[in-house]
């Protein structure tokens, strides 16, 4: 059995490597010549692979041009998954986002790659249309993890409620990192996420009360 799992083990780890290979040459192809330019037979000849293969991986342009957020995205619902199970759900899901901003931080590739995406998408409506319908599938599974750890129905607002203000305050904190120029600085840019975090909930502890804050 040992003997038949290695290759299995290997054959994954080559598909990551294509999978992140047709990301990076994606959002460079993109950032240089223009989403709308730029077509999926040149991403593919830049990883030296077929269209074919390119639709192995990938649905379209849109899909690859994404791929960023949704690594981030699922970071983000795992972690949260991950947090005790008597955690508070605001505690949880600001652990769960620091989490995956230390992760976004600490490997420049990753970070570039979501920074190039970031920049795409405020450059191309349908690419922001595309993440918007992502972000609202993960705005869903965050929120049903809340609500689970909560013992609440689908009829109680405040799962989506917490969820979309932390993804809000998220947004601005990174917005105004880049506006200050710190994008060659994850530490700084991590960090006014964070303070933005703190300035969006502050209030939720007095206004919402245990179990919630």
């Amino acid at each position: 059995m040992s003997v038949r799992a290695e290759p299995a083990s290997l054959r994954e780890r080559k598909k990551q490597r294509t999978h992140a290979a047709l990301v990076d040459a994606a959002v460079r192809l993109f950032r240089a010549r223009g989403y709308d330019a730029t077509t999926v037979e040149e991403i593919a000849a830049a990883v030296e692979v077929s269209p074919r293969t390119f639709f192995r991986y990938f649905d379209g342009k849109e899909e690859v041009a994404l791929a960023p957020f949704v690594e981030f995205d699922r970071l983000l619902v795992d972690a949260l998954a991950d947090r005790p199970a008597a955690e508070r759900p605001l505690p949880a899901l600001r652990a769960a986002y620091e989490t995956s901003l230390t992760h976004l931080a600490g490997d420049r590739g990753v970070l570039d790659r979501f920074l190039t995406a970031h920049f795409l998408t405020g450059q191309t409506p349908a690419l922001l249309a595309g993440r918007l319908r992502r972000q609202a599938d993960t705005e869903r599974l965050l929120a049903a993890e809340i609500a689970r750890r909560c013992g609440t129905g689908d009829d109680d607002v405040r799962p989506h409620l917490l969820v979309q203000l932390v993804f809000a305050a998220a947004r601005v904190g990174f917005e105004t990192g880049c506006r200050r120029g710190v994008l060659d600085q994850p530490e700084k840019l991590a960090a006014s996420v964070v303070h933005a975090l703190d300035l969006a909930t502050a209030g939720l502890t007095r206004h919402w009360g245990e179990p919630w804050a």
